[in-house]
């Protein structure tokens, strides 16, 4: 089952001399529990890509699909619905709540989906326990390392059991050492049968996929499965299923 596809997807910026084919005319399937990579120099559409497949970005022509269900021609508040329900963001600059702890950052996907705040509190705890920030719960993002942080970031991603987890350089703001613990996080979700995408620059994020796709102008310019990434972790087990 393919949890994303796109087809002839098109995003124009400006007009007439300075139009700008941001995607131009791709093509993509994602099945269910791939880990897809993709690559490109500064410019070339790779995060308006992944702002188009999770409904962030309207496509100025093509067709997204999601799990089946056409998410380009839905109105505003469904699409929100829709992005809530099945799609969790990673972003380069964390995108937390500075007023909020980290638990609060992980509880707000949940209630803003309608779950209880019980429900919501034992998510959160649930999933800071699994990426290891359990003692950290009760901390503002201020007091939190850039590794710290991110993670935090991925579990909020997953507070709704999200179809596809959708990361935006989720890297790009991390020294080495953050960097590792991230790369460790995500190929623990890839291990457990998470869907992701990641947008990168940096080849050693590309290289835990099982897909690499490198863009250049708007386009695919090549579409390559990796080796070597079989193994399962056990970490993660039962990370998709709620609390009771």
């Amino acid at each position: 089952m393919n949890v994303l596809q796109v087809r002839d997807l098109v995003k124009r910026h400006g007009r007439k001399e300075s139009l700008v084919r941001a995607v131009d005319g791709v093509d993509l399937d994602v099945p269910a529990g791939q880990m897809l990579a993709v690559m490109g120099p500064s410019g070339c559409g790779k995060s308006t890509l992944l702002h188009l497949m999770g409904g962030l970005e309207r496509p100025t022509g093509g067709q997204v699909w999601l799990a089946g269900e056409r998410i380009d021609t839905v109105g505003e508040r469904a699409l929100a619905r829709l992005r809530r329900r099945s799609v969790g963001f990673v972003f380069q600059s964390f995108h937390l709540v500075e007023e909020l702890t980290a638990a609060e950052n992980v509880e707000l996907p949940v209630l803003l989906a309608g779950g209880s705040p019980r429900a919501a509190r034992r998510r959160a705890q649930y999933l800071l326990d699994q990426v290891g920030l359990d003692h950290r719960a009760r901390h503002l993002p201020w007091k939190l390392s850039g590794g710290e942080r991110q993670r935090v970031a991925v579990a909020r991603a997953l507070a709704n059991e999200p179809l596809v987890v959708l990361a935006d350089e989720p890297t790009g703001n991390l020294d080495t050492a953050a960097t590792n613990e991230v790369l460790r996080l995500f190929a623990e979700l890839r291990a457990m049968g998470q869907t992701l995408v990641l947008v990168t620059h940096d080849g050693r994020v590309a290289a835990t996929a099982d897909r690499l796709i490198s863009m250049r102008d708007g386009a695919f310019v090549e579409d390559t499965w990796l080796a070597g990434h079989t193994g399962h972790t056990g970490r993660f087990d039962g990370l998709f299923a709620m609390g009771d």
